[in-house]
């Protein structure tokens, strides 16, 4: 077996057991300027790791529980973003507050038919379809300056959205990258006796 090259934990509720304290990366080790305090550490990972190879401006749309955009610019500095409902989260939502509304599954393939009759396939639609349309929306403001932002896509629900994406945005303009913030974690190493590199770049 491997050694755990480092960890990171979003909620700071959890008891993170048998993990070792030394390896735990937090926003402090993110070679990131201008991370606010409160930005959660898979957002700062993700942002990262998608600007550090080639140093161009970054629109992360990481597609999970809650669907986050972050953007980076291109000294590798966080630029802001937006947050919105993912999509178990919208249909659990829509599910709870409307009596009518069935619950749906996650992890469902979406019906070929993007105007379908039956309600449970219409949420389904309908919510990937919106999400997908708020991330090219969103994609098209950030490509306003120069050079122009590329998006990386990541994220559980990211496979789902991706062919939508495909349809909306320039296929040059769209990377895929599931596993972008486990690349992040593999490629820092938080050394607990040392200053962390987000300190020694400022």
């Amino acid at each position: 077996m491997g050694v755990l090259p480092s960890w990171a934990i979003q909620n700071p509720g959890l008891a993170a057991v048998a993990l070792p304290p030394e390896r735990r990366l937090t926003l402090e080790h993110i070679p990131l300027p201008d991370l606010p305090p409160w930005l959660g550490i898979d957002r700062a990972l993700a942002a990262w790791e998608a600007w550090r190879h080639d140093h161009q401006p970054r629109l992360v749309a990481d597609a999970g529980t809650v669907l986050s955009l972050t953007r980076v610019d291109g000294r590798g500095r966080f630029s802001g973003g937006r947050l919105m409902a993912g999509v178990a989260l919208q249909w659990r939502a829509m599910a709870a507050a409307t009596a009518a509304l069935p619950v749906c599954g996650a992890g469902g393939a979406s019906p070929s038919d993007p105007w379908p009759q039956q309600t449970q396939a219409a949420m389904v639609v309908g919510v990937r379809r919106g999400l997908a349309a708020a991330v090219a929306a969103a994609l098209q403001d950030a490509r306003l300056g120069e050079p122009p932002c590329r998006l990386v896509l990541t994220g559980g629900d990211g496979a789902d959205l991706l062919p939508l994406l495909r349809e909306c945005c320039d296929p040059d303009a769209l990377s895929w990258r599931p596993h972008l913030c486990l690349e992040a974690l593999a490629a820092l190493r938080p050394q607990a006796d040392q200053p962390s590199p987000r300190s020694a770049r400022i």
